[in-house]
């Protein structure tokens, strides 16, 4: 297929059609798609949801651990077993859907501990899980797909972006007992397939392999994740909170006070058009829309990474002064 939208559909309509169950748990603040049923799947309202709905059926959402804003693993897990208890069987339940790490969520981690407990669960109530790794896979976390950091396997896997380098292509990656669940003719589209995504794709597992891009992740995220640490610690810059990532999937948060986790949104947006002026594009995310995610190019040189790094510094430094003269 073409999107991870689509992707992320199929993956649903193989695990409805392998467990004959209706139901799907997703997670607040995970984004899977446009369409219907992955806008019904995203835990986000804006802009993704506002004035779309009713939504399908048969969803159900649970906290994504963030423990610095107040939502542990005991609380997610909880919250599981209350869904159980409240709302649904998991008799009814074919597929868990989550992403190892939340992209547009915010780039909250989900701890290997906290995906073994959701294995566990799901072998023990006969349902599937489901890693979209839409945005995670593909070397970007310093592994091939972030699923791996935990040690779990999946039953499925849902994969596009990276995949093709730029080219337009989307897959479920599965256990052939599952895959082979629905009809013949039930998954498919027009553009699916096509030729020239899939070599481009076979180019791309390539140039990962021979540039040794797995390693590279994780040399980038450290040295992302060092230049942050020393810019929070930098009285003249607007205060950062957290920093967090998983190789080079990184992310840190604007916050109000030095020292306090309390979202600083304004300061968010600001930062944004102060660094596209100065010549940096910026991509925020987050449920409190104030964090600001880092996916630079594998491929990008460490002098290219650190000037784009001092352009943040200096952006940085430009909202705190005028956010001083506004007082």
């Amino acid at each position: 297929v073409t999107t991870g939208a689509e992707a992320v559909e199929n993956a649903v309509k193989i695990a409805r059609a392998h467990t004959g169950r209706p139901g799907v748990i997703a997670f607040a603040g995970g984004f899977h798609g446009r369409t219907h049923m992955t806008m019904g799947l995203t835990g986000k309202v804006l802009p993704y949801k506002k004035g779309f709905g009713p939504f399908p059926g048969e969803i159900y959402h649970l906290p994504f651990p963030m423990p610095h804003h107040g939502v542990t693993e005991a609380d997610a897990i909880a919250a599981l077993n209350r869904l159980f208890k409240a709302d649904v069987e998991p008799e009814r339940i074919a597929a868990i859907i989550i992403e190892p790490v939340q992209g547009e969520g915010g780039f909250y981690i989900a701890s290997s501990e906290f995906l073994k407990v959701l294995r566990d669960l799901c072998d023990a109530h006969g349902i599937l899980l489901i890693a979209d790794e839409v945005q995670t896979g593909f070397a970007r976390t310093g592994n091939m797909f972030a699923i791996e950091h935990s040690g779990i396997e999946p039953d499925m896997i849902t994969v596009a972006k990276s995949l093709a380098g730029g080219f337009p292509l989307a897959g479920v990656i599965g256990k052939a007992a599952i895959m082979d669940a629905p009809e013949p003719g039930g998954l498919g589209g027009t553009y699916g397939g096509n030729p020239v995504s899939c070599a481009a794709a076979l180019g791309v597992l390539d140039v990962i392999e021979r540039e040794d891009l797995i390693v590279r992740s994780r040399q980038l995220g450290e040295r992302l994740k060092a230049r942050l640490t020393r810019m929070r610690a930098n009285t003249n810059l607007h205060p950062i909170g957290d920093i967090r990532g998983l190789g080079a999937m990184v992310a840190f948060e604007l916050v109000k006070t030095p020292g306090t986790h309390v979202p600083d949104a304004e300061a968010t947006k600001a930062l944004c058009t102060k660094a596209l002026e100065n010549g940096l594009i910026l991509l925020s995310c987050g449920v409190f829309a104030n964090t600001l995610r880092i996916l630079a190019p594998l491929t990008a040189s460490d002098a290219l990474i650190d000037e784009g790094m001092d352009i943040l510094e200096r952006s940085l430094a430009d909202i705190a002064q005028a956010a001083m003269a506004a007082e």
